[in-house]
């Protein structure tokens, strides 16, 4: 008596679920899916895996034609990644032995998910990879001479970081340049006043001579 195949289904809404065969048949395989007809239904791909020192091959059946919002939404794999599937689709794995014959094993969800992630290229731990930022700031700062760094040699020389000693230089001369600038604007504000003085005068004068410049008109 041949014993029960696992399968998994892939839901038209992506979801996945196993289901237990009892009599597996790739010609009925349309039926598991809610199909009545085997009409287009076909296998689209065959994705052959090597994981953990077992090959295997997991086979993709499915249907390319259907009605309007019966798209399958699961992502699946390269090379069909970009193939439009219609309902529910179905995975279905063999496993090879040392001179390569086939033969039809379980396949349970843990199973597929890291033949997924496998046919996908895998995914890159970038914990391991990860540089901490103040090492890596130590590392190409020891490589720097010192007359490029500040005298705490925490920070390289540019326009945006000097030394304490060069800002308090630019903080005196920048006091210097205040200074200079009050002074003469003091200077001014007296010349203003002057020029003020003076034209008072010329305006009193003038007013004394029209004054002396009286004529009767009776």
């Amino acid at each position: 008596m041949p014993q029960p195949l696992t399968i998994v289904l892939v839901e038209k809404t992506g979801e996945l679920k196993t289901l237990s065969v009892k009599d597996y048949k790739e010609d009925e395989l349309f039926k598991k899916c809610g199909f009545k007809k085997a009409d287009d239904f076909t296998k689209q791909v065959d994705w052959p895996v090597k994981l953990d020192d077992k090959k295997y091959m997991v086979s993709m059946y499915g249907k390319t034609n259907g009605k309007a919002n019966m798209e399958n939404k699961y992502d699946f794999p390269p090379p069909v990644d970009n193939k439009l599937f219609f309902g529910c689709c179905v995975l279905v794995c063999q496993v090879r032995d040392e001179v390569n014959l086939k033969s039809l094993t379980n396949l349970s969800l843990d199973l597929w998910n890291k033949i997924y992630d496998k046919l996908f290229g895998g995914f890159e731990n970038l914990t391991l990879t990860k540089c901490d930022d103040d090492d890596c700031d130590d590392d190409e700062l020891a490589v720097i001479p010192k007359s490029k760094k500040t005298k705490n040699s925490n920070y390289l020389k540019d326009g945006f970081v000097v030394d304490d000693d060069a800002s308090d230089e630019d903080g005196d001369e920048s006091g210097s340049s205040s200074e200079s600038d009050d002074e003469s604007g003091n200077i001014n504000d007296i010349n203003d006043k002057n020029s003020a003085v003076d034209d008072g005068f010329i305006l009193e004068d003038i007013g004394s001579e029209l004054s002396e410049d009286e004529y009767d008109y009776n």
